[in-house]
Formats: C-alpha cells, structure tokens, sequence
C-alpha cells in the first residue's frame, strides 16, 4: 500500500496521521503467513465470503512457500528502490492472522518484528477471531512497538452480512472493536461499499454507526467483481449495481459528512489484478481517485464529520 500523498484539510487522511507515528516514512510489506480461514475451512462455511479471491490481496513479492522473513527481505528490496531510507510494518493481510493458537501466533509476530527496518506490525482478522489472551498480549506487545488490528467489518447490516455469506454478526464486530480499543491497542475497521442488497440510502444509514465505534482508522473499499466468485454470478444475472466512478465519489463524499472529524480515512478504494477483475472497470490507480475525490470535496466545499449530529 502506498501512502496518500495528498496533504488536505477536507478529511482526516491516513499519509498525515502515519507521519506522525514516526520520525521516517514508512510502508506496509504484505506478509501470507499461511493461515486459513474458518468461513473456509468448516468451522463456520466452506465456501467464503461470495466476493473473496485471496489472490486480490498479495502483491507478487508475497509469496505463500516463503517465510515470514524472507517475505519481508523480499518487500524490502520491492520498496527501496523508491525510498531507500524507508522503514516498514510488517502487514499480515492474506486470510485470517488470529487464527492459530496464541503460541503460534506469538511466534510469527515475533519473527517479524526480528527483521532489520520493521518497525511495527499490522494484522488483518474477522471479528470472531480474537481472544482476549491474544488481545492482552498484543496489548503488552504495543507498549515496546507499533501495533494495529484491523477488522473486516464489511457492513453493519447484519442482512448483508448472511447474503455475503460473512459468518459473522454486525455485534460481533462491535465487540471484537471494544474489546481491542479498551486494551489500548489501535484499531482500524475495512468497509464496502456496493455490497449486494445494499444502495446509497442503507450505505449512508450506516454512516453514524460506524463512526460511532472506537475506531482509530477505516478503510473503504469499492465492490469489486473477481472472476470465479459467487458474486460474479450474481453480477452475470445483472443481480448486482456496480457503482460508476461519479457514482462512488459522490456516495463517498456523502458517507465522510456522518464520520467523526478524528476517525482517519486509510483507504478509499481497491485495485484488483486486471486479469482477476471483471467490474468496475474505473482505469484509475489509488492516488488518481484520491485526486479527484479531493477536488470534488473541494469544488463542493465537503468536510468529514459536517453533517455528523453531536
């Protein structure tokens, strides 16, 4: 993931907020540690989430058959072509990074905060996926390191959440944030927007419940239609609306107005491989959205957290 790299007063942007942590720039390295996931494995479905191709998620330094160490050897070299002074947080993103035992998990984090230039760690989990030993340890790990756990969240109607096949609740979700940022640990929330069932008046309705969570950063990802998924199907049957990109802004600058002024906004959309994605076909890499996203809240005078009621 590469920092926005636009400086604006409109919202509250992830690139500012990061700076802040530390005295050097630093970058995310994607670690496949090879976990699983039980929507995947059994314990609660087989089949996923209907929108989930994991090959989405790694960048081609992200290779499964590598350790953890050399995963991050090898984003190391990826990045210090551009930053050679760049530091890095070791992001465990591919599947479920809680799900193990808390001795195996210590491990891997452990492992990946021995390489030279980490400078902290980012897990990415389900909600129903954290224990409170595994949340009290990472809560003495935050003390010596930089920690973050980020929770799919994905809707907060717990409608969607059965018809995406998620296996979770939207309570669970909100628990599994409380939780967290009672222990002090930071905490970030993933969001989409375009889900099936779901339209710009459900979307902003949710708007004020998520910001009323203690969250430190969300995420925001547009639907994306991948090859072979469950939802492809749906999209094939003209079952699905995927937003235009005037569709999305306009949605987007909507949705920040009923967010909190200090919740900070990591990401607005996602990109796919081309040869994974089937829909919205946009053309556009993450800091060309950014910039027009930015000029629209400005065109339009757009602030996070104006409309939010106090």
């Amino acid at each position: 993931m590469e920092l926005n790299k636009v400086n604006t007063p409109h919202y509250r942007d992830y690139g500012t907020w990061i700076r802040q942590q530390f005295p050097y720039r630093v970058q995310k390295i994607s670690i496949d540690a090879g976990f699983s996931c039980p929507n995947r494995d059994g314990r609660i479905s087989t089949g996923g989430c209907i929108y989930c191709d994991n090959r989405t998620f790694n960048p081609a330094y992200c290779q499964r058959h590598q350790s953890i160490t050399e995963q991050q050897e090898a984003g190391k070299q990826f990045f210090a072509r551009k930053y050679p002074d760049m530091k890095y947080l070791a992001y465990f993103q591919a599947f479920t990074n809680t799900y193990a035992p808390l001795h195996q998990l210590q491990a891997l984090y452990q492992e990946a905060l021995s390489v030279a230039d980490i400078a902290g760690i980012v897990i990415g989990t389900r909600p129903d996926c954290v224990s409170d030993e595994l949340l009290d340890y990472l809560a003495e790990l935050s003390h010596k390191t930089f920690v973050l756990v980020e929770y799919g969240i994905e809707s907060a109607n717990d409608e969607t959440l059965v018809r995406i096949n998620r296996g979770h609740s939207f309570a669970q979700a909100k628990a599994a944030v409380l939780r967290t940022h009672e222990r002090g640990i930071l905490t970030g929330g993933h969001i989409i927007f375009g889900l099936p069932g779901e339209d710009e008046t459900e979307i902003l309705r949710q708007a004020p419940i998520l910001s009323s969570l203690p969250l430190d950063i969300l995420k925001i990802h547009q639907m994306q239609v991948i090859k072979g998924t469950p939802l492809a199907e749906l999209y094939a049957r003209q079952q699905l609306h995927v937003f235009s990109i005037d569709e999305y802004i306009c949605l987007l600058a909507n949705y920040i107005q009923y967010l909190r002024k200090d919740l900070v906004l990591e990401r607005f959309v996602s990109q796919s491989p081309k040869d994974l994605l089937i829909a919205p076909q946009w053309g556009l890499k993450n800091y060309e959205f950014t910039n027009l996203f930015v000029n629209y809240l400005r065109t339009n005078n757009i602030y996070q957290g104006q409309l939010l009621e106090v």
